[in-house]
């Protein structure tokens, strides 16, 4: 048996390798772009930048030091010069696979930062590997403008896993209509009509507004807005603002709002600020042909009758008066019951002066 030579038995000490081998190697060296590791054999690994991190500009530097150690997967035993080509991100990337399978399987819910925005969708990624979350599974409700997830850290399932095809799809949309379902079903058994309650303004039309209530929406009717005449929604509020509603009706999943308190209803004091002969002042809201309606508080309106704003003779309101004046006027009418004051313009005019009787006698004619 022929003695081994030097450079055999110095083979013979060194493990043997191949490619696709789990190995455990210890970092010697460390530069912005790659890493040397030695996993005890005769050549050291090469481990790259593109084989540690889908993340491009990494500096390895900032997440490894000299001495630690690393479980790296074989790419290749020689390069063409001698080199051992390592990757830690596809050893990752199966990990990861596995994980993403395991959660697919038991329904799991997982937490990743999202690492891009794509024109149809959002990619996150666990452990190296990659989950695709379409743009209709993002949200429940439609969104056009994906950036703002950038970087956010979301919650999401695994409903889709063919690491084959590199099909990996994740769905937020479910987890947040679960949720929704069961913030509605705690709210409906928490509320009542009657109950006094604080939402958020969500959506603002020309005929009311859309209050977040914490798990279901309610309608603020523009009628429901206030005790007086609101001539747009708009301009009383806007999205984000925070009011107090009273719930005035449930009926379902239906919740009709308003902010008509009974503490604030003008007519509780109208009785006497409008008792039958005050004067008061107030401002023609609209007119008709039979006489002109006049607001004397938020909530609180009269009629002028036509035949009540002058003695003299008035074909039409609209001749004489306009929306926006501000008039004096008697109280003539009160009903508190109906809601209703009738007012008059005429009372507050001065009687016409009888005509003067002729009582001299007749002068003589002279001759």
């Amino acid at each position: 048996m022929s003695e081994m030579s030097f450079e055999q038995m110095l083979d013979e000490s060194f493990k043997t390798i191949r490619n696709g081998e789990v190995v455990e190697g210890t970092i010697i060296d460390v530069k912005e772009d790659e890493m040397i590791l030695n996993i005890g054999y005769k050549a050291d690994g090469i481990l790259t930048r593109a084989e540690y991190s889908n993340e491009a500009n990494i500096d390895l530097r900032n997440v490894a030091n000299v001495g630690d150690k690393l479980e790296v997967k074989i790419l290749k035993v020689n390069d063409g010069e001698g080199q051992v080509l390592l990757t830690y991100k596809r050893l990752a990337a199966e990990k990861g696979n596995k994980r993403l399978e395991e959660a697919f399987e038991n329904k799991e819910v997982l937490k990743a930062k999202v690492s891009q925005v794509l024109n149809g969708g959002l990619s996150v990624v666990i452990d190296e590997a990659r989950v695709f979350i379409p743009a209709s599974l993002v949200s429940d409700s439609y969104e056009k403008d994906l950036t703002k997830y950038a970087d956010q850290e979301i919650e999401f399932v695994i409903t889709e896993f063919n690491p084959k095809k590199r099909r990996i799809i994740g769905d937020r949309k479910q987890l947040l209509v679960a949720a929704k379902e069961a913030m509605q079903k705690e709210l409906f058994e928490r509320i009542h009509a009657g109950d006094v309650v604080t939402g958020v303004v969500k959506n603002v039309t020309d005929f009311g507004a859309f209050i977040d209530l914490g798990g279901a929406d309610g309608l603020l009717h523009i009628s429901e807005m206030s005790w007086g005449r609101v001539e747009s929604p708009k301009k009383v509020f806007k999205v984000g603002d925070e009011v107090e509603v009273l719930i005035k009706e449930i009926n379902g999943d239906k919740i009709a709002l308003s902010r008509k308190f009974e503490d604030q209803n003008p007519w509780n004091f109208a009785a006497e600020k409008y008792a039958v002969g005050n004067v008061v002042t107030g401002v023609i809201a609209r007119m008709t042909d039979f006489g002109a309606f006049v607001e004397l508080e938020n909530g609180v309106d009269a009629l002028l009758h036509v035949s009540q704003i002058s003695r003299e003779h008035v074909e039409k309101p609209a001749d004489v008066l306009k929306v926006g004046q501000e008039i004096e006027a008697k109280v003539v009418d009160f009903n508190g019951e109906d809601h209703k004051i009738s007012l008059s313009m005429k009372a507050l005019e001065p009687e016409a002066a009888p005509a003067e009787e002729a009582t001299a006698e007749e002068a003589p004619v002279e001759e």
